[in-house]
């Protein structure tokens, strides 16, 4: 059974645990490493791996830590390469090349945002659930069969970042970098209506803006559309 818990999940740092009860993984490292300790009871000597995204601080902040700690970290060579890392415990991996990391299969997928080389990951366990993580993308090309769990970028509605450019809150150039980089309500509710959501049972919206999104908002109308638990971290 696939537990998510969200240690944090905004501009600030973005953080998760995810384990299917054997192997527990670590889904980005953008917090100070101390509270990524605290999230994981300090067992962290059980940590199989840690997936990074890309290079944004936010996302990689205590890659240097995780390493030191003897946890792998899995992300792409451009993303690597980016963070100025160089590390015999760092393992790239590329876009549909699946690993394999204890009971998990790890798809890597190419997405959309503005740095090196972005991934977001499919993850598969031996029981036969299946993980979609995906965040900083303003779009996703792909359609996955038989997703049980999905964690998705839900940054910006397009409705209060053009009500906040229009009132002085948000620079207008602000917009065309969201639209080219991260994933708006309006997008999300597209992507899960193109994907089969039969088998699906909770839908976690991550990433949201500080001052571009509406939490209550996102939840009710994702929840109106799939049927689906919505959590918002």
């Amino acid at each position: 059974m696939i537990e998510i818990t969200a240690l944090a999940s905004s501009s600030k740092g973005n953080c998760y645990r995810v384990t299917d009860g054997h192997t527990p993984l670590l889904l980005e490292c953008g917090i100070n490493y101390r509270e990524i300790q605290k999230g994981f009871n300090f067992r962290m000597s059980e940590v199989a791996g840690c997936l990074v995204t890309h290079e944004h601080g936010d996302h990689s902040k205590s890659i240097k830590q995780v390493l030191k700690a003897g946890i792998d970290v899995y992300t792409s060579a451009g993303t690597a390469e980016a963070i100025r890392v160089d590390h015999h415990r760092i393992k790239p991996v590329e876009a549909g090349k699946q690993f394999t990391l204890g009971t998990w299969a790890i798809m890597p997928f190419d997405v959309q945002h503005d740095v090196s080389e972005p991934l977001g990951f499919l993850l598969a366990n031996q029981t036969g659930e299946k993980l979609l993580f995906a965040t900083d993308t303003y779009y996703i090309k792909y359609r996955f069969p038989g997703l049980t769990h999905i964690m998705v970028e839900c940054n910006y509605s397009r409705e209060i970042l053009i009500e906040n450019i229009v009132k002085g809150r948000v620079p207008r150039v602000m917009k065309q970098r969201l639209e080219r980089s991260h994933f708006s309500l309006e997008n999300v509710k597209e992507f899960l209506k193109a994907n089969d959501l039969t088998k699906v049972q909770e839908i976690w919206l991550l990433h949201l803006s500080d001052s571009n999104s509406d939490e209550e908002l996102f939840k009710r109308e994702v929840q109106e559309i799939t049927g689906k638990l919505v959590y918002v971290p």
